[in-house]
């Protein structure tokens, strides 16, 4: 049974920085699978390792992040995908949505904090889901070990 702190997560962002700082983050809090990517055609062509959560940026070439967010949902809709970008305009926040983003996230002095917040969501709709098939999604819901110490307000 696939445990939530096995989940394969992708971070696409051309700032190798921000890459490093949100896969330590991720790590800390238990993500064992986490693959970073300097642009998006990269993160494509490893679509075969099935993540289950990316992360994306905005501001990339060869194409931006809502070009792949539109790319990776046409072909897996049930990847949990989060953009996470500097950009706080609020129609990119509402396209990236319409185009299936579960999540929007500002880079700012609050990310780590929103990161947390979306993670929780996920690992809640997870849950619902498995409670919904009966138990017969392949994921454990088992996530205090990952994610005690957390607050999630």
């Amino acid at each position: 049974m696939k445990m939530l702190n096995d989940l394969v997560v992708f971070i696409v962002d051309d700032d190798q920085f921000c890459q490093a700082l949100y896969r330590q983050y991720l790590m800390n809090i238990g993500f064992k699978n986490v693959h970073t990517f300097d642009k998006g055609p990269d993160c494509i062509d490893m679509l075969n390792l099935s993540p289950d959560i990316i992360f994306v940026d905005f501001n990339m070439d060869p194409y931006n992040g809502l070009e792949l967010l539109n790319m990776v949902k046409s072909t897996h809709p049930s990847i949990y995908m989060l953009m996470i970008s500097g950009q706080k305009d609020i129609h990119i926040a509402l396209e990236a949505m319409e185009l299936g983003a579960f999540d929007y996230i500002v880079k700012d002095d609050g990310v780590f904090k929103m990161i947390n917040k979306s993670v929780n969501k996920i690992f809640q709709s997870i849950a619902k889901m498995r409670e919904c098939n009966n138990g017969n999604l392949n994921v454990s819901t088992n996530h205090d070990n990952l994610l005690a110490g957390f607050n999630f307000a």
